[in-house]
C-alpha cells in the first residue's frame, strides 16, 4: 500500500529549504496565490507584495518563517510553501510555545497536478513533528481544501472580524 509520503513524488523534482535569497520568489508565489484566489483584486497585488516582503525578510532572518521550494528537473522553482512559527501560549492541545501556520502554498500553473503541494505540505508537517510543534493551522482556499483534508486538517471554531480603517 502506498505511503502518503511517497505516493505522489513527482519524478525529477527536488525539495530544498528557501533562503533569504529566495525572497523575490516567495513574494511572487504569494502574489500568484492571491491572484488565483481573488482575480478581481489584482490591482492590490503590488502593494500587498511590497508590504509582505517587508514582513517576510525579518522573519526569515529570525527563523520564524521557514520555506521550502520544489525545483523542477530543469532547475526552475515550480512550487513553494511557507511555515510561520507563531508565538503561542501553551494550551490543553499543546504545551509548545509555538503554533505552525502554513501559508503561501503555490504551484506554478505549468507544474500543477503533479503532487508538489502535497509533497511540500508533508515536508512542512514533518519539520513540525521533528520540532515538537503539534498544532498547525492554515486557511484553505477552495482549491486546497481537499488536499488539506486528506492530510488530516479539519475546520475549527475560529471566528473573524475585519475592522474598517
Amino acid at each position: 500500500m502506498p505511503n502518503s509520503r511517497t505516493e505522489n513524488k513527482p519524478p525529477g523534482y527536488s525539495i530544498r529549504r528557501a533562503t533569504l535569497e529566495d525572497a523575490d520568489t516567495i513574494v511572487a508565489h504569494r502574489k500568484g496565490m492571491v491572484r488565483d484566489i481573488h482575480p478581481s483584486k489584482t490591482a492590490l497585488l503590488d502593494g500587498m507584495g511590497t508590504a509582505f516582503e517587508q514582513w517576510l525578510i525579518p522573519r526569515v532572518r529570525e527563523g520564524k518563517y521557514l520555506g521550502w521550494l520544489a525545483v523542477s528537473p530543469d532547475g526552475l522553482v515550480a512550487a513553494g510553501i511557507g511555515l510561520w512559527l507563531i508565538d503561542w501560549p501553551p494550551t490543553i492541545l499543546s504545551t509548545s510555545t509555538y503554533r505552525g501556520y502554513i501559508l503561501n502554498v503555490y504551484t506554478d500553473p505549468a507544474h500543477r497536478k503533479k503532487g508538489l503541494a502535497r509533497r511540500l505540505t508533508q515536508t512542512a508537517l514533518d519539520w513540525c513533528r521533528s520540532n515538537n510543534i503539534n498544532v498547525i493551522v492554515l486557511h484553505a482556499s477552495q482549491y486546497g481544501r481537499p488536499l488539506y483534508e486528506s492530510l488530516g486538517f479539519s475546520a475549527n471554531n475560529e471566528m473573524r472580524l475585519i475592522l474598517e480603517k
